[in-house]
Formats: structure tokens, sequence, C-alpha cells
């Protein structure tokens, strides 16, 4: 068989085989692969033993770089300026007006303190303040992102986080001019050249040369993801990012190129993605599978395509819109694009997905690159119960309690009272104390 050949899986909501086929294909986590978690342990305890000295050996090992000290795997802010400076005028322009979509987007999640006040005088309210210190990671494998530099720096700059550190895989060939044109725009404070578990190891527990911060965020591969899984605790994560995911409902309207396109859109990304039509419009269904085969032929990275339609994609013949919307909520897709006629109508029917895409103008792509709202969502099913990166993710809440003489009276005997419930004394009495004073 032809290594560019696609495979497309056809499935039918009213087949009786159905709800085991598709249960299958929904069914994948690549994150907890036994051997992948096993390696990763033993590096991250590694780097955490040995420092600076264990980041240098896995950058050897893994990126075929040597160098003498991790401080030479530094990239200093002046690189980053003489990088943006040498763009191309177009990519220069893209880049700042990405840029200033995602931070115009972003400045409206910013959160606030509040408080108010009891008739009995008490205050109570919540403070906002931002994390210290976070560190932010970028894919740089297979390709280069510097969309993902912008939307992870954009977000802790708005909230506040006064040292963002970066880090990116840099292998024999360096760092890509614009994800370090990205950093410079987006306001990063320092960048390490240094990728996969290890460097996750060393901004969770910090080396003699990287500092330990308060939270990592940003997508990697299955090793970078177990990582984040397993500091986590020591340090805050944004989420366990898995492959890539779309979902498109589409009806008799949609354009079968432009459905096929955006599928192929995450399918490039690597072999896990996934990528699933649902259409109630068998037409539409012959019609996008004619059109994805005939414009393989005409991808770069069609292997990766096709691999990943093989493995994890469908084309799916549903009932109705409802059906389709009642699967998708079931699959709670990274991406869900409503290619519909009237797409506000299905969108209350929504509840499960980490970014929707409303009508037929609005691509995937867009959302990736310069629309504004942020590319870092939620993946594996996750979308049940988070959210995409945002300034919350870089805020954090405290709660602030001023209690007034009067209701430490009033409140203390309650909490008195409940405290002998649960059998703690000293709770009780740290109540009592205070009301039998008054």
């Amino acid at each position: 068989m032809n290594t560019f050949a696609l495979t497309l899986r056809r499935l039918d909501s009213s087949a009786p085989d159905f709800e085991r086929e598709f249960s299958k294909l929904i069914a994948f986590e690549a994150a907890q692969d036994p051997e992948i978690d096993a390696r990763v342990a033993s590096i991250v305890a590694d780097v955490r033993a040995r420092g600076d000295a264990a980041v240098l050996d896995y950058t050897a090992q893994f990126d075929r770089r040597h160098a003498a000290s991790v401080a030479a795997l530094e990239i200093s802010p002046l690189a980053m300026q003489q990088a943006f400076a040498s763009l191309p005028a177009v990519q220069r322009d893209a880049l700042q007006v990405a840029a200033a979509r995602v931070r115009s987007y972003h400045e409206r999640q910013k959160l606030a303190s509040w408080s108010y006040r009891d008739a009995d005088g008490s205050e109570f309210g919540q403070q906002i303040t931002p994390l210290d210190r976070v560190g932010l990671y970028v894919p740089g494998g297979k390709a280069a992102y510097p969309s993902s530099v912008l939307m992870n720096a954009i977000p802790a700059q708005i909230a506040g986080v006064p040292e963002i550190i970066m880090v990116v895989p840099a292998p024999e060939e360096g760092c890509n001019p614009l994800v370090l044109a990205a950093a410079h725009l987006a306001g990063v404070s320092r960048l390490f050249g240094i990728g996969g578990a290890q460097a996750i190891a060393a901004l969770a527990y910090g080396t003699e040369t990287i500092p330990a911060v308060d939270k990592i965020c940003g997508p990697g591969n299955a090793y970078v993801a177990a990582a984040k899984r397993r500091v986590f605790g020591t340090v805050g994560i944004d989420m366990v990012a898995g492959a890539s995911e779309i979902l498109v409902i589409a009806d008799g309207s949609a354009h079968p190129d432009w459905v096929a396109m955006d599928l192929f859109s995450q399918a490039e990304h690597d072999e896990l993605a996934q990528a699933i039509l649902l259409t109630p419009d068998a037409g539409l269904l012959e019609a996008v599978a004619q059109s994805a085969r005939r414009q393989i032929t005409a991808m770069p990275r069609r292997a990766i395509i096709a691999a990943a339609f093989a493995r994890r994609g469908a084309l799916v013949h549903v009932r109705d819109l409802d059906e389709a919307c009642v699967v998708a909520n079931r699959v709670a897709p990274e991406h869900l694009e409503l290619a519909v006629r009237e797409p506000a109508l299905l969108l209350p029917k929504i509840r499960h997905a980490g970014a929707i895409f409303m009508g037929h103008h609005t691509s995937e792509a867009l959302g990736d690159y310069c629309a504004g709202p942020n590319h870092v969502l939620p993946t594996g099913r996750t979308a049940r119960f988070s959210s995409p990166l945002g300034v919350y993710d870089f805020q954090k809440r405290s709660s602030v309690l001023a209690v007034s003489p009067a209701a430490a009276r009033t409140l203390g005997r309650i909490a008195s009272t409940l405290a002998h419930g649960e059998g703690l004394t000293a709770h009780a009495r740290s109540a009592e104390y205070r009301s039998e004073t008054l």
C-alpha cells in the first residue's frame, strides 16, 4: 500500500456496532504509557539530584547538542531582539498583529480583587495576585511553534507575572528565529535552549543555573506530558496535553474541500492526532472523502496525515444535527467546528469543547495563530472539566477575612458547636476565647 494512501474510517450512528467502534476510537491516552512513565521518572530524579550536569547529559543525548555549561544554552534577550529585527517584513508584521490580537482578547480575562461588608462590620473578600515565576514549555521537535510562545507568555504577562522562564528544544541546527522573535514580543524574561522531560524537571526543582518556577505551562510530546504529571504538586501545571484533536459538525451547506482541509489541519500535527467529521448529510460525507483523497497528495506532511487518519480518524454519518451535538459532547474535543448554516442554533447544545469555531468562515487555523483566543486547549476528553489556558491560570486567589468583635461573638458560638461536633476541641476553644472575652 502506498504510504500516502488515505484510509478513511466510515461509521454510522445507526449501525449495531457503532457504540463499540466509536468507544474504541475515542479511548486513547498516550501520556500514561508505562515505559514512557518509567523513563521519565528516571530523568526527573536524575535532574533533581544532579542539576545542571544531568541537563547537559540529556541535552547531548536527545538534542545532540554539546555545551560546556547550561549557561551556554541560555539565549540572551539581545539574541531574541535581533531575531525579531532580522525577520522578513511580512513575518514580522504577521507576528505583531497576532500578538496584538492575543493581547486584546486576554486583557478581558484579568481578574480583580473584591470585598463586601456585613451588617455587623465584618469584611470578607478575595485578593487576586500573580504567580511569582512561571515556566513555559514550547515544543520544538517536529516543527517550530512561535504561536505557542504568544499563547503562553502573553497571558502570563497580562496577569502580572514578573518572571517568565521559557524552554524550547534547540537541537544542532539551533532555535527557530520566529520562536526567538515571538519570545521577544511576548516579554519572556529568560530563554533556555533545552527540551524534553529534563527541561520540565529543571523548571520544577531548579538547577544551579535554571531557577525553579511556581507553575509550568505549555504543550509537549508524551515525555513532556508524563514529566508534567510527575512534578505536579511540587509545581502547578496548566494541563496534561495530549495529541491534537478536531471534530467538525457539518451540514449540506458546508464546502467539502474546506472541511477536508480543516480535518487535515490537526491531523498534520502528529501521527496520534484525531480528526472526526459528524454529518447527517450522506452526500457531504462522500464529497469530503473524495476531497481528502484528492488533496492529500499536495500535503508536505501527507505521511503524518495518513497515519493519523488510519489510527484515529473517522467520517461519521449521524441521524441529525441534534445527535451530532450529543456525540460531540461525548468526545469533548479540543477543537470543535460548527460548519453549518446556522451555528448559533447549535451552540447552546454544546457543553464540552476546548474551543468552538462558529460557521463556515471560522477555520480552526485562525484560532491557532491570530484570532485572539488561546490555542492551548484541553485534550483527551478533559474539556469535560477543564478550560483553555488564560490569564486566570497565572493568577491565584487568597480569601480575606476581617471579623468584627460583634461577629466574633456570634460566629464563635456557631464555630464552637460545630467544632465540638467534629471532636476538634482546640478549634472550639480558639473560637470560644474570642466570644467569651467579648
